[in-house]
């Protein structure tokens, strides 16, 4: 069997060099171009994240003040996206929808000379929330928005465009803090898709609509749509454990737990659960979070498996009001700043991706004529 075969899906291969960010060193940690995370997503507003995975340093106040007011400029949609987007379902999933709209901006505004890329990245980072808001105010409310708000923030436009009313502080604080914790992951699924499309010297919208398609995927994105629905079977938090007992029993999977890189703690947890908590305790909840935590205790006891981001996000949107199929797509309109910079990284030294496999068929045989076949 091959290394790669024996690592299980390329895991310990190297297959990049990357400025972009470090994920899990010695079990722990996440930068963003040398940053920890924790200290941007405590200390910066998203849209100076973006700033900083996109170009490689934070930006000064100019700099914000123009970006911010790129991303402002760039929010509205075509008419001719708008109408295909009213005709998308309202059964259909919302990844589906971004991954349609995403495909659709890139015939209506196409990217041309790569050298567009960061105009394009910023393009898809202020228009993707308003294609999945859209679709959702028309198909779920019957109403025809305006993208364009005069809310600053990415979060606090996508509070407002989904309420109807400006957010609450903590709330638009809350979701910028997660747009930051998902916004890079080194060469995760949807990332090595994204640059596999790069390497082909396709465009940066077909590379991020095939990132879109890798994420939709359960075993990369879902796990915070997967996790709400899972604390919301449980009326207690005694249920709470009774329940997920049997579970592992059944020795059934259960979602928002340990990381294919990190192996000793998520380090993006703990922010967010403290936001989940802060949440709760704005709205009222006595049951889910205490549920969440009586899970997430039950599952170091028994398991010796953390909390990772995907877990307390899900109480944490749910807090502010945004549906349970929203979830992962929130994560698109954060990760496309990481799928872009990643894009355009490989694009300045770029080689075909074209890994190897070793064959297991059968052995050389020779060629029976249909006449002469028989059955197995």
């Amino acid at each position: 069997m091959a290394e790669a075969a024996q690592s299980g899906g390329m895991r310990g291969v190297v297959a990049a060099d990357t400025s972009i960010s470090t994920v899990g060193k010695e079990g722990v940690g996440l930068t963003y171009r040398g940053y920890e995370v924790g200290a941007l997503a405590e200390n910066v507003s998203f849209e100076e994240t973006a700033y900083l995975v996109l170009t490689g340093e934070l930006p000064n106040q100019a700099e914000l003040d123009e970006f911010t007011r790129c991303l402002i400029s760039k929010r509205g949609l075509p008419t001719e996206l708008e109408e295909i987007l009213e005709q998308l379902p309202v059964p259909a999933h919302p990844m589906d929808v971004l991954r349609t709209g995403c495909s659709a901006l890139g015939a209506m505004e196409p990217e041309g000379d790569p050298s567009r890329a960061q105009s394009t990245a910023t393009r898809l980072l202020a228009a993707l929330p308003s294609m999945l808001l859209y679709w959702y105010n028309y198909s779920h409310k019957g109403q025809r928005i305006d993208p364009d708000s005069d809310e600053p923030s990415l979060a606090g436009n996508f509070l407002k465009l989904l309420h109807g009313t400006t957010p609450g502080d903590d709330q638009r604080r809350a979701l910028d803090a997660s747009l930051t914790l998902y916004a890079e992951h080194e060469l995760n699924a949807s990332i090595f898709t994204a640059r596999v499309c790069a390497g082909t010297q396709s465009d940066l919208y077909c590379a991020i609509t095939g990132a879109i398609g890798a994420l939709s995927g359960p075993l990369h994105g879902g796990a915070n749509e997967a996790a709400m629905e899972l604390v919301e079977r449980f009326a207690t938090p005694e249920a709470a454990v009774a329940g997920i007992r049997e579970m592992l029993g059944r020795k059934e999977k259960i979602m928002g737990f340990g990381h294919a890189v990190y192996r000793k703690v998520d380090p993006r947890n703990a922010l967010i659960k403290a936001w989940s908590k802060k949440l709760a305790e704005e709205v009222g909840d006595a049951r889910l979070y205490p549920v969440s935590q009586a899970i997430e205790q039950l599952m170091w006891d028994e398991k010796k498996l953390f909390a990772n981001l995907d877990f307390y996000s899900a109480s944490a949107y749910h807090f502010m009001g945004i549906p349970t199929r929203l979830f992962t797509p929130i994560f698109v309109c954060s990760r496309v700043t990481g799928w872009s910079a990643h894009i355009i990284e490989q694009r300045s030294d770029n080689r075909l991706i074209r890994p190897n496999a070793d064959y297991v068929g059968p052995e050389s045989r020779s060629f029976v004529p249909l006449k002469e076949r028989v059955a197995a």
